[in-house]
């Protein structure tokens, strides 16, 4: 009886390890799949080297003047790494974006809302308190949670 008992597990993992080897994906169908993270990081790649080569030619030092005359936007300091987050964060804010509304790209992404909402925290420093920060995260994660559930159908 024993014997039979082992022979029968020995199937079954044989079974299991059959379909798990089918249903690996590799890098390249993982990333025909999904282009669009590879899409969004390029993306903030660009936006750095943009964002450096302006800093390079002064060209935030226009606006940081602009926006010196500006009530409450004074202490908002325009330097290349805080424009680099900045762009970041909004680039991450549009992946997250496509994500909810496109079912093809569509993956967990309350992560990347956390990491954007922190990436405008560094780069706004001083220009906002985090006692604004904060209740922006919960905001956005309730409306998360809630494009979540509209994006759910009924029965599943």
């Amino acid at each position: 009886m024993s014997d039979q008992y082992d022979e029968k597990e020995m199937k079954k993992r044989d079974e299991k390890r059959e379909e798990k080897s089918h249903d690996e994906k590799s890098y390249d169908e993982k990333y025909r799949r999904d282009p669009l993270g590879t899409v969004i990081w390029a993306a903030i790649l660009i936006w750095a080297g943009i964002a450096f080569l302006l800093d390079n030619f002064h060209y935030w030092d226009g606006w940081q003047s602009y926006l010196s005359r500006l009530p409450g936007l004074s202490v908002l300091r325009l330097e290349a790494w805080s424009m680099v987050l900045l762009g970041a964060a909004f680039i991450l804010i549009a992946e997250v974006i496509i994500r909810l509304v496109t079912p093809t790209y569509r993956r967990p992404v309350l992560g990347t809302i956390i990491f954007a909402v922190v990436l405008f925290g560094v780069a706004l420093g001083d220009a906002i308190s985090w006692n604004i920060i904060w209740p922006l995260i919960l905001i956005v994660i309730g409306i998360s949670i809630l494009l979540g559930g509209f994006r759910r159908r009924p029965g599943s």
